[in-house]
């Protein structure tokens, strides 16, 4: 069967009747294909409506939804009505006729109205974008590439791999990704186990990653998020912790069939990075330097 992409979406927000779901999960295990979209609507999860309600808004001016409010109800008037004047001017109070204007149409059916906005709220509505914006896009996985660093995109696993530049590794790659996560935007996320649970029996079945999620919460480290990204042409594991002071630390996994190596330490950018190589997995630890101490986290991670 085929599954639409709201019904998909259903799927992982858990809102699909006993039936319908059994349904689904049949389709997903019979199709890689499928299985690799529900990963991707699972790592895109994310708690929006309580980071936009976190946000400080200035408030609507009054005379502002006022004027709304008469706009809305002339324009409801005239779509019951069916009839238009052309170059006719809502007239609900002097303040909507000063502030609005309404362009003069050849049809009779279909009206043009406008609205001016005064200067300083556009500003104002612009910034508080802007400030959401910055809060909620470092988590959106499939879409990010930092800017003005000429790196790799790192995409959701759906999403057909872009080439990276020449000498770039999956390492760099992670750590410029990781550079762009919130920690007010983490905090926020509410782990649900059993989609974790789906999540890495997904990419051990899918992927042959034999993976699990450490507990690391004697280092300090609460975990948030596992999510099954894709680099070129192989999975790429980030597994998001939060410290309790700082900005998150992200655990990395790939396949990665070179020798075993032991835990090396390396700056990029502004992260601090640990790799090691353990049983045909690389590893990167990766996170800003001064949150918790990264070597002895990896250090013990390794001996695992």
């Amino acid at each position: 069967m085929n599954e639409d992409d709201i019904r998909l979406l259903a799927y992982v927000d858990n809102e699909l009747a006993p039936a319908e779901r059994a349904e689904v999960e049949a389709a997903v295990a019979a199709s890689p294909a499928l299985a690799d979209v529900v990963a991707s609507l699972r790592a895109s999860r994310l708690p929006y409506r309580e980071m936009f309600a976190a946000q400080a808004l200035p408030p609507v001016p009054e005379n502002l939804g006022a004027n709304l409010d008469a706009l809305l109800r002339t324009h409801a008037q005239r779509q019951q009505t069916g009839t238009v004047l052309a170059g006719e001017m809502p007239r609900a109070n002097a303040s909507v006729a000063n502030d609005a204007q309404v362009a003069s149409s050849t049809s009779a059916n279909v009206p043009a109205p406008g609205r001016r906005v005064r200067s300083w709220w556009l500003a104002a509505a612009f910034a508080a974008g802007v400030a959401v914006s910055a809060v909620t896009l470092p988590l959106l996985p499939g879409v990010l590439q930092k800017a003005g660093l000429g790196g790799p995109v790192l995409t959701g696993a759906a999403t057909p791999p872009p080439k990276s530049p020449q000498g770039v590794t999956w390492v760099r790659a992670a750590a410029e990704y990781q550079q762009l996560y919130a920690r007010d935007t983490v905090a926020s996320i509410n782990v649900d186990a059993s989609d974790t649970a789906r999540t890495v029996a997904d990419i051990q079945r899918d992927d042959q990653l034999d993976i699990r999620v450490p507990d690391l919460k004697a280092q300090g480290l609460t975990f948030k998020r596992v999510q099954r990204l894709r680099w070129q042409d192989r999975a790429l594991v980030q597994m998001v912790y939060l410290p309790e002071k700082g900005d998150p630390i992200a655990l990395c996994v790939v396949k990665d069939p070179r020798p075993d190596q032991g835990v090396a330490e390396q700056h990029i950018d502004h992260m601090g990075v640990l790799t090691w190589r353990k049983g045909q997995v690389g590893y990167a630890l990766i996170g800003a330097p001064g949150s918790v101490d990264l070597k002895a986290v990896a250090n013990s991670l390794a001996q695992l």
